[in-house]
């Protein structure tokens, strides 16, 4: 049974929203503010989060970046009663997987969940707790890793960028979205930044470093995870 993280600061639509999932089968979780949402998403490992934009402390955009800046790959659907399209636009840049604009019938967000969950399974994204690369094992849960059994020691940023290759892997990530997610809005690295990490990591996962088999440069854009069975 999937469990749904409601995080919304309006009762009677708390209230609601958690009905409607919990007669639709959900397990349901609720928070009222963006600071106890971050705390319950981080501690309560949610299968999704239904986020509103508009709380106090924290707000929607906020919250989801610093999800997504933690390594936290749960699929987010971004609940708001704004409907202009740069609202909509910011919301999928800082994380959201997906938009519902408020007033919406009980019927879309149960349509809109299903499908964000049966996509998350598809992929795996949503369920990547261990990542084995040849000799070395990855645990996003306890966020630690091993080489041939012994213990490794990754940066959180370094587990950070593994996680977020990690989400699409085979697909370039761009400097620039790992300085966003990874480094967050309000400090101020570099691009160099990005390479000087990968080339840590790197040096503590592959084989050969100078050759490597797992973190591929894609020139001019940044770098992709290749798994082992896809090389």
């Amino acid at each position: 049974m999937s469990r749904i993280l409601i995080i919304e600061d309006e009762l009677p639509m708390r209230t609601a929203l958690a009905d409607a999932l919990t007669a639709a089968g959900f397990r349901v979780l609720t928070a009222a503010d963006g600071e106890s949402g971050l705390r319950s998403a981080l501690d309560e490992a949610p299968d999704l989060i239904l986020l509103d934009v508009m709380m106090p402390r924290l707000d929607g955009f906020a919250l989801a970046a610093e999800l997504r800046r933690l390594g936290r790959n749960v699929p987010i659907l971004m609940l708001t009663a704004k409907g202009r399209v740069d609202d909509r636009v910011r919301g999928l840049d800082a994380g959201a997987d997906d938009y519902l604009v408020k007033p919406f019938s009980t019927g879309e967000l149960l349509a809109r969940v299903r499908a964000l969950l049966r996509r998350f399974e598809r992929s795996g994204s949503g369920n990547s707790l261990k990542l084995v690369l040849g000799e070395v094992v990855v645990d996003f849960v306890r966020l630690e890793a091993t080489r041939r059994g012994q213990p490794l020691h990754l940066t959180g940023k370094e587990l950070a960028m593994l996680r977020l290759m990690a989400e699409t892997p085979g697909e370039p990530v761009s400097r620039e979205r790992f300085l966003d997610l990874v480094w967050g809005v309000n400090a101020f690295p570099t691009t160099r930044t990005v390479d000087t990490h990968l080339a840590s990591l790197r040096s503590k996962i592959e084989p050969d470093p100078e050759k490597p088999v797992f973190l591929k440069t894609v020139h001019g854009i940044g770098y992709r995870l290749v798994l082992p069975e896809s090389k």
